[in-house]
């Protein structure tokens, strides 16, 4: 009785996001042919974190998509969305977890999941940082 007891613990357990995916999540932010770039990700979730590209940045999870809105000197700003999409391993709680489970995922953040990569584009603003002709004086 102990060991089914056990085993159908462990079943309800496994079910459950938090615990099998986790409550953040590791996400890439890049901007094309323009690195070093700053980018700031905002959301309710993950609040206000600012990298510079490329970038690898762990995030809390949260039914709201990340806003990204990059910027770099003589290259129009950038912006880009790092969606939030409902975690599929969620559906277990509804066959094992029940309410209970699906409750705690949807507390956590576990229920949800980001887009593992979000790159931005971001395109040279023409003749800004082009070199200047040096003025040269008169040799005599």
């Amino acid at each position: 009785m102990a060991r089914l007891l056990f085993v159908a613990i462990a079943l309800l357990l496994s079910a459950c996001a938090t615990i099998t995916r986790g409550t953040t999540q590791t996400v890439s932010v890049t901007t094309p042919g323009v690195p070093d770039a700053t980018c700031t990700l905002t959301s309710s979730a993950v609040g206000t974190k600012v990298v510079r590209t490329p970038a690898t940045i762990t995030l809390e999870k949260g039914r709201e998509s990340v806003a990204v809105h990059c910027t770099k000197e003589c290259y129009t700003d950038g912006t880009g969305v790092i969606a939030s999409d409902f975690e599929p391993m969620v559906a277990g709680n509804i066959v094992l977890g029940g309410a209970i489970g699906l409750g705690v995922d949807a507390a956590s953040g576990a229920m949800n999941k980001y887009a593992p990569e979000a790159q931005v584009v971001m395109t040279p603003i023409p003749g800004c940082g082009a070199a200047r002709p040096v003025a040269r004086g008169k040799r005599g």
